[in-house]
């Protein structure tokens, strides 16, 4: 079995933290990266015992919800909290950093930023970031947790319908290839 990049093992976990998101406009994860190890993870939501976006809806001023702490700056401060040194530390985001977030990564010696997805994608920001020695690098994901998942069902689903005899196998085990474009014997 191929073991999937670094790059993809921790954009996917940038994912799986922006599952945690509250905020109803846009759901962001960010994870920060220390000698190949994670360090810190957030995603975007109120503050500790603050209401949610997604109870009470988004508390937008200027176009912006104010209610809601950016993944970023919600793992960066999870580095202070705990004492945790963000020098020369890499930071995987879903999304393109903010202004605002781009400002904090440079302050705290983010290195890199590695993104998934534009959104919003301030010049200004590009621009700090080039100045301060800050790489950027957009990865697009290509594991998708759930999709390995759905793999590994329909594969033991088969299996299961194999050790009953069923006639209809053949026919499900061409359907499941065809969907997942790997014969199900080689995912093994």
């Amino acid at each position: 079995m191929d073991r999937i990049s670094w790059n993809q093992y921790f954009m996917a976990q940038s994912y799986l933290l922006k599952s945690r998101s509250t905020c109803e406009r846009l759901a962001v994860g960010a994870v920060v990266v220390r000698e190949k190890r994670m360090i810190a993870g957030g995603y975007n939501g109120s503050v500790t015992g603050g209401v949610h976006c997604i109870d009470e809806g988004c508390h937008v001023v200027d176009g912006h919800c104010v209610r809601t702490i950016h993944a970023e700056m919600n793992a960066l401060l999870q580095c202070a909290k705990f004492g945790v040194a963000t020098e020369g530390a890499e930071i995987y985001v879903t999304h393109f950093p903010c202004i605002h977030c781009t400002k904090a990564i440079i302050q705290a010696g983010i290195k890199a930023v590695y993104y998934s997805e534009d959104y919003k994608n301030d010049p200004y920001a590009t621009e700090l970031l080039q100045q301060a020695g800050v790489r950027t690098k957009k990865v697009a994901l290509q594991v998708d947790p759930v999709y390995y998942e759905q793999q590994q069902l329909v594969q033991e689903l088969i299996h299961q319908l194999e050790s009953h005899g069923d006639a209809d196998v053949e026919a499900l085990k061409n359907k499941a290839n065809r969907l997942f474009k790997v014969p199900l014997e080689q995912r093994t």
